[in-house]
């Protein structure tokens, strides 16, 4: 039986933190499910095309290593177990950086196990050198003019420059 995880979110855009993340859940399954999809709460700067082709690019290198996981990057929307048990999940994984993220997750997982018991959360905590990394705050620096590039994999950062050079000129 081949062991599916799931790792949905936003990931606009994603983070050393995020990449963490997929690299450690990678060697833990043997299928690993990162499911880009659409929060209403939140107003992207990358479109939906941009962060899945971000992503796909991302993890290009990772997929087939030795040890690593087969690595699919897919786009969902509606609820994570709906895409979880869609895709023949039994972990959904989640990352976590401090307490605040903590407190949201154990609600979320309560509601996830009551609809979908057959789906187990695997919480990963962060590398201490990517806890205090949050998109949103990634993105406020690059907005505002500061270095992002310590808190982005390089090929996110490009991705950076260009949308951001794409603004001003709009």
């Amino acid at each position: 039986m081949m062991r599916v995880g799931v790792y949905p979110g936003t990931f606009d855009p994603p983070t050393l933190g995020h990449f963490d993340i997929i690299r450690r859940g990678a060697r833990l399954v043997d299928r690993l499910v990162l499911g880009i999809g659409v929060n209403s709460g939140k107003s992207p700067m990358f479109d939906f095309e941009e962060r899945l082709d971000m992503m796909k690019e991302l993890v290009a290198d990772l997929a087939g290593k030795p040890g690593n996981a087969e690595i699919l990057v897919v786009p969902f929307k509606g609820l994570v177990v709906d895409f979880a048990r869609a895709h023949d999940a039994i972990v959904l994984l989640r990352g976590l950086r401090s307490g605040t993220d903590f407190d949201y997750e154990f609600q979320m997982t309560g509601m996830n196990a009551t609809m979908a018991p057959e789906v187990e959360t695997v919480f990963l905590m962060a590398d201490l050198a990517h806890q205090a990394i949050a998109s949103s705050l990634v993105k406020d620096v690059a907005k505002l003019g500061g270095d992002y590039a310590a808190f982005v994999p390089p090929v996110v950062a490009a991705r950076l420059k260009t949308k951001l050079e794409s603004l001003k000129s709009a």
